[in-house]
C-alpha cells in the first residue's frame, strides 16, 4: 500500500473550537459548478445546489458558522467555525440538502462536517441521469490562528475568482499565496 501523507495537524482536536479555512477540489479538477465570467462566479444548477447544502451545514452541525466561502467552478474555498461544545444532538448528515439518509451519527470534527457536505453534494450529482461526480480525495484545511490570518484569508476567498486566470489557482490548489 502507498505511503499516503497525513493531511491534518497530528494530535490536533478538530473538533475544538476555532476558526478552520477549508479547501474541497473536485476529481481531477472538473468544472462541474459554473464559470468565471469577468472576474465573478457564474453558478450552474449543480453549483447552486452545492451552494444550498453549504449554507445548510449549520443546520445538520449545530455547533458550526459559516463565515466567508467561495464557489469556484472546480473547488470550493470556505471558512467554517466550530462555536461551542455541545452534547449528542449533532443532527448530522441525516436528510443532509433533503436527500435520503445515510448515516445519522457523526462526530462534531471538521472531517464529518466535509464528510457530510461532499455527500449531499454527491448524491445529487449522482441522481442525475448518467451523471459521474467525484470529489478529490480528503481536503486541504488550515487552522486559523489569528485575526490577521482570517483577515488574509477572507480576502483570498473573496478574490479568488478575480484569480482564476492564473494557472496557479486553476491547476495547484495547494500553493494558495496567503
Amino acid at each position: 500500500m502507498k505511503n499516503r501523507k497525513l493531511n491534518r495537524l497530528k494530535n490536533y482536536d478538530y473538533s475544538q473550537n476555532g476558526f478552520y479555512f477549508v479547501t474541497l477540489c473536485t476529481k481531477n479538477r472538473i468544472e462541474y459548478f459554473g464559470r468565471i465570467e469577468n472576474g465573478k462566479m457564474i453558478l450552474n444548477e449543480f453549483g447552486e445546489f452545492a451552494e444550498k447544502c453549504w449554507y445548510e451545514i449549520p443546520e445538520h452541525f449545530p455547533n458550526v458558522r459559516l463565515d466567508e466561502f467561495v464557489i469556484m467552478p472546480n473547488h470550493i474555498h470556505g471558512v467554517i467555525v466550530i462555536v461551542q461544545n455541545v452534547g449528542n444532538d449533532v443532527v448530522g448528515n441525516k436528510n443532509f440538502c433533503s436527500l435520503p439518509n445515510w448515516q445519522t451519527k457523526l462526530s462534531r470534527s471538521l472531517s464529518s462536517i466535509i464528510r457530510g457536505f461532499k455527500i449531499g453534494v454527491t448524491k445529487y450529482f449522482r441522481q442525475k441521469d448518467n451523471f459521474e461526480f467525484a470529489w478529490q480525495k480528503s481536503f486541504y484545511d488550515k487552522i486559523i490562528r489569528d485575526e490577521n490570518e482570517l483577515f488574509n484569508i477572507r480576502n483570498y476567498i473573496r478574490n479568488n475568482p478575480l484569480k482564476w486566470e492564473l494557472e496557479k489557482d486553476r491547476d495547484h490548489i495547494e500553493n494558495f499565496d496567503l
